[in-house]
């Protein structure tokens, strides 16, 4: 079975269409540049259905880098990071070399 190959978005390309994807699922994104990644970062509202938070691990699994900020004495928030420059290659579990 063949698949398509998809397209390799820039870096800022894929700050953007995370964001622009984070707005989607209603959240409100503030991205920030860095010298070597962009930071995406929104916050979480109170009350998140689970419908929502499925959608918003799916989205942030796309970024290099993610987490959650949580803190007793302000808003959660979540954030994702996309590299600058080439991305890293991605190997399966079952094709790594154990030494």
């Amino acid at each position: 079975m063949m698949t398509e190959d998809l397209p390799v978005l820039s870096p800022d390309a894929r700050a953007e269409d995370l964001s622009a994807r984070l707005v989607g699922i209603g959240f409100s994104p503030r991205l920030s540049d860095h010298t070597d990644h962009t930071r995406i970062e929104a916050e979480v509202p109170e009350a998140v259905s689970p419908e929502v938070w499925r959608d918003l691990l799916e989205l942030l699994e796309e970024a290099d880098w993610f987490g959650l900020a949580v803190s007793s004495t302000a808003a959660h928030i979540v954030w994702a990071g996309i590299r600058k420059g080439p991305p890293r290659r991605s190997v399966p579990l079952g094709d790594q070399a154990i030494s």
